[in-house]
């Protein structure tokens, strides 16, 4: 087992395909394929399983990659430390639902460890993919919400992806409307005087059971629906037409403006927030320092 094999399949995990992980190592596709199955055969496990739709890191891969990206990480902190060698951009992927801590988290992260190179993602996405995502590792950490009515599923799938659910906070529901909407006055709002104007939420594709909702109550018959794909947009239709959203109430004034506030909405419910990570996995720096960030973004709500 080399570096240079390390490195070959974190590599093909990132881009998906043999063919843009050969472009992207510049090397043949057929050298990159028996450079991973030299390594699959050393190490006597499937880490990739071909199909017809490509390849799919398999169970077994998922664990080995975990290792395969620390033990890189610590070679390149090694290398930039004792050889006169030019130094990797750092690399670190988080797949969150629209959270403006978790924005402001990543944020942190960057100033602290950015310098002149890095390679960092966030990804503001669908529930279902945030779960993927951390399960194949392509992101480190994802941030998902659990509820009384989405926690079974929830956890089911997070269980079965061999990974685990740490809480940050539990906040009641909150609903994000304009600071100019009619009920912008009122201390807390009843889901009956919502009625008349749009419900936003964001969009789930493929996955649109209401448990891979964004949005708590997203069961609730509502006359005027629109879904949306990102938070700009959201939040753009939310002053423009006096709609609404559900969340944690949990707002940034810097990435969201003065003109989006919210106010307590009148439920029996809760939202449970929390970060997913690979179960028995070291977190890299990057990870820890994101942990620290986020956690001291939300410790007036945990």
């Amino acid at each position: 087992m080399t570096l240079q094999q390390l490195k070959y399949i974190v590599t093909v995990a990132d881009k998906g395909t043999i063919s843009d992980a050969a472009k992207e190592l510049f090397i043949s596709q057929p050298s990159l394929t028996n450079a991973i199955k030299e390594l699959e055969n050393e190490m006597q496990i499937t880490i990739f399983n071909r199909t017809n739709k490509g390849i799919v890191v398999s169970n077994a891969g998922d664990e080995f990659l975990a290792y395969a990206r620390q033990v890189l990480e610590q070679a390149n902190l090694l290398e930039g430390r004792f050889l006169n060698v030019k130094k990797q951009s750092p690399r670190f992927s988080v797949s969150t639902q629209h959270y403006s801590f978790a924005v402001n988290a990543f944020v942190d992260v960057i100033r602290e460890f950015g310098g002149n190179q890095y390679d960092f993602t966030l990804r503001e996405t669908q529930t279902y993919e945030i779960i993927e995502d951390v399960s194949r590792l392509k992101s480190e950490i994802g941030i998902i919400y659990t509820s009384s009515k989405n926690k079974e599923v929830i956890m089911k799938l997070i269980k079965q992806n061999s990974l685990e659910f740490d809480e940050l906070f539990v906040a009641n529901p909150h609903v994000f409307i304009s600071s100019k909407h009619p009920l912008a006055g009122k201390d807390e709002i009843a889901i009956a005087e919502l009625e008349e104007y749009p419900y936003l939420s964001f969009e789930q594709g493929d996955y649109n059971a209401f448990y891979f909702s964004e949005e708590i109550l997203s069961t609730l018959d509502r006359n005027k629906n629109i879904k949306v794909r990102d938070r700009a947009t959201l939040f753009n239709l939310v002053i423009g037409l006096n709609g609404y959203t559900v969340s944690t109430g949990v707002i940034s004034k810097e990435l969201n403006g003065e003109n989006i506030i919210a106010k307590p909405l009148k439920v029996n419910e809760y939202m449970r927030v929390g970060t997913i990570k690979q179960k028995n996995v070291t977190l890299s720096r990057y990870g820890k320092a994101y942990m620290d960030a986020l956690k001291m973004h939300v410790s007036e709500y945990a």
